[in-house]
């Protein structure tokens, strides 16, 4: 366990409730919070991709990560910060994030990745704007948004960032990641690569399927970090498949297993998503078959 930190483990995704007319469920969003957090996750990454934060206002951003919080139990939250264009307007949200006692920010890469040297001092200027810790994001909503390893080794030497969401799926990109993550934390987006990525020295996971199976997630990183590889791979193909039952129609999909699991959460988004009767069916049946076999509750 030595190679592991406070900043390890398992980040899980929150999703956003809407009601039937795309307002925010309040109500249920805090029940949902409260059921992530009762799985023990390292971390709760509110204000993210599958929160559909680019599509909330800065008020429903702030509003989210603080009901977050207060409904964590304990769980240490992170919010991205950095989603309004202008830079003072970023500092301005991650101060609000910050009174509503965020444990940590993320910074999203903004499609600045093919510039690393003005990416680099992007980075480091917003960070010295706040005392918490920094996790990068290269979230794909903004391209291009893989940041190259050299990048990432400088800005982890830094001591501030403490770790990143990988979003390149590609083994030798990660690799390069982890050679250079000094005491930061390369944390795996990638479903089919995440046990191999573990082997590598990856430390944690920030995927979209631990919005409604974080159960899994942290069940696998207990059984990889306390030495039972056997254990962990068979709990990898179990994640395999639940990551195959909702990639099609994310993150409805996900909403609508997360309603099957007790949280009275409906399906809709403010995107296009669109889950047709057989696509509903399609997850009912698999959810079924994964409370049988006693990978699900």
């Amino acid at each position: 366990m030595s190679q592991y930190n406070e900043f390890s483990g398992v980040y899980s995704l929150l999703l956003t409730p809407f009601n039937w007319d795309r307002t925010l469920d309040y109500k249920t969003y805090e029940e949902y919070v409260e059921w992530q957090a009762s799985f023990k996750p390292q971390h709760l990454f509110a204000v993210c991709g599958s929160s559909e934060m680019m599509e909330l206002t800065q008020e429903e951003r702030v509003k989210c990560a603080g009901l977050a919080v207060k409904n964590s139990n304990g769980v240490p939250v992170f919010a991205t910060g950095n989603l309004e264009s202008d830079f003072n307007a970023q500092i301005e949200e991650m101060k609000k994030l910050e009174q509503q006692g965020v444990s940590g920010l993320v910074f999203v890469t903004r499609g600045m990745c093919d510039k690393p040297d003005e990416l680099y001092d992007y980075i480091t200027s917003l960070a010295s704007h706040t005392e918490l810790p920094v996790v990068l994001y290269e979230f794909p909503g903004m391209h291009p948004h893989c940041m190259d390893s050299i990048t990432y080794g400088k800005l982890a030497a830094t001591g501030k960032i403490k770790g990143i969401k990988d979003t390149t799926c590609k083994m030798p990109e990660i690799e390069a990641k982890i050679a250079v993550q000094g005491d930061s934390n390369v944390l795996q987006a990638n479903i089919p690569f995440l046990y191999d990525s573990y082997l590598k020295g990856a430390r944690g996971v920030v995927a979209t399927p631990t919005s409604c199976g974080a159960d899994l997630f942290v069940k696998m990183w207990d059984e990889f970090s306390n030495g039972d590889l056997e254990a962990a791979r068979k709990t990898h193909q179990n994640i395999i498949a639940l990551d195959n039952c909702i990639d099609s129609g994310f993150c409805a999909s996900a909403k609508y297993l997360v309603g099957l699991r007790g949280i009275n959460m409906k399906w809709y988004t403010r995107g296009n998503h669109n889950l047709s009767p057989a696509r509903i069916r399609s997850i009912e049946v698999w959810y079924d078959w994964a409370k049988e076999n006693g990978i699900l509750d």
